[in-house]
């Protein structure tokens, strides 16, 4: 059993957030799409999947779950900013505790988890970025994981932005270290972090065009001579989502 989760269930706790429903936000066939008139090119044509997020997670989440929830709600109080305001909601999904945090409250939130000694997330492990284009309004989204090393405990910070706005707040005056991680995240997801101190990219060349694994961008490729024959780069003999 997970080390997070008790074995029985506790006594029953007061819901902080309202309950809400997982959300279907596309449905895929085929193991790579095949979209238009080329068809699947897989071999798994009837294959359809359901891409879905968790909605809010009910009390008790087990381990220390519900008390991180406990104390940071608390926290944020004592500052003036109302949970509801911050928090969109609450995922325990796969064991793992994610506070889903709307942007413009990104930056006091995480300096709570930092900060609160009952809290006292010290360390931030990095900040992913994500691209879901079918997630209307919340296109590009990031994952913060971060590390208490005084109480050995383990939690994520989700936010997301539309992609005709992509700016989040920089983290670099909280945790300086995700100077690279967001730097990584601009140039692969196109996300600009203001406030960061020297947003320029870090993997690709500065005029390098468009931004590598966002799922909209082109595969690209060059083609290949194979025992005389001339193969087409992936982007042409491939439908690829």
């Amino acid at each position: 059993m997970s080390q997070n989760l008790p074995e029985k269930a506790g006594p029953e706790l007061p819901q902080p957030l309202a309950e809400q429903a997982a959300e279907v936000v596309a449905v895929r066939r085929g193991m790579f799409g095949g979209n238009g008139t080329s068809g699947d090119t897989s071999g798994y044509g009837r294959l359809v999947r359901t891409i879905e997020f968790p909605g809010q997670s009910p009390r008790p989440y087990g381990g220390y779950f519900d008390e991180v929830e406990n104390e940071l709600f608390g926290a944020l109080e004592e500052r003036d900013l109302a949970p509801e305001r911050a928090i969109e909601k609450v995922v325990v999904h796969r064991d793992q505790l994610t506070f889903h945090v709307r942007r413009e409250h990104l930056v006091a939130v995480a300096k709570t988890m930092r900060d609160d000694p009952a809290l006292r997330f010290e360390l931030c492990l990095g900040v992913s970025g994500v691209h879901f284009p079918d997630d209307a309004g919340r296109e590009l989204q990031i994952l913060v994981p971060l590390l208490s090393i005084t109480h050995n405990r383990r939690v994520h910070l989700a936010t997301s932005c539309p992609d005709e706005d992509p700016h989040l707040p920089s983290l670099t005056g909280v945790y300086p270290a995700t100077d690279w991680h967001e730097r990584e995240t601009w140039d692969m997801f196109g996300i600009v972090f203001d406030g960061h101190p020297a947003l320029t990219r870090i993997l690709m060349p500065d005029d390098w065009p468009g931004h590598p694994q966002r799922k909209d961008y082109p595969l690209g490729g060059i083609p290949v001579e194979f025992k005389g024959a001339q193969i087409p780069s992936p982007d042409q003999r491939r439908s690829y989502r």
